[in-house]
């Protein structure tokens, strides 16, 4: 969320505890076996909480003038618009069925922001395979979201 454009309806901070509230929110919270589980769940988590508000942003009817309030914070996710946001989303679960492992990589890479290296950390996979497969991931989106129709 470092380099995104100012005016966006959700900081940083509001979106990590929007997130921890609805990971935690039976109770106890769930108890993850790894750092891998806990970041996937998590990228998950974020990724519906930003799709729910970019499908929320759409459902306003036109003609209605919000007052918009800037925050100071940065916001998430970094360097991308609502379209790109809702085109990665909706082609995420096809690569799920294709290569779950691509996926969950795309998942953290693009929604919770980690970096190969804090990958490598987390999961336990070589730099250098999760960069092969990184390429492979981002070659497999960019082809679907070309498409006509995307």
């Amino acid at each position: 969320m470092r380099n995104e454009a100012p005016g966006q309806t959700i900081s940083g901070t509001a979106l990590v505890h929007e997130a921890y509230l609805r990971l935690n929110a039976e109770g106890d919270g769930p108890r993850w076996k790894n750092e891998r589980q806990f970041f996937s769940a998590a990228a998950e988590m974020i990724r519906r909480i930003l799709i729910d508000r970019i499908r929320a942003k759409r459902r306003l009817k036109r003609g209605q003038d919000p007052e918009r309030v800037e925050l100071d914070e940065e916001i998430l996710p970094s360097g991308h618009d609502d379209e790109e946001i809702l085109s990665v989303h909706e082609v995420l679960d096809e690569l799920a069925a294709e290569d779950p492992e691509s996926a969950e990589l795309v998942r953290l890479r693009f929604f919770v922001g980690l970096t190969v290296q804090e990958l490598s950390e987390v999961t336990g996979i070589p730099v250098r395979s999760l960069n092969r497969q990184w390429a492979y991931a981002r070659a497999w989106l960019a082809r679907r979201l070309s498409e006509p129709g995307r």
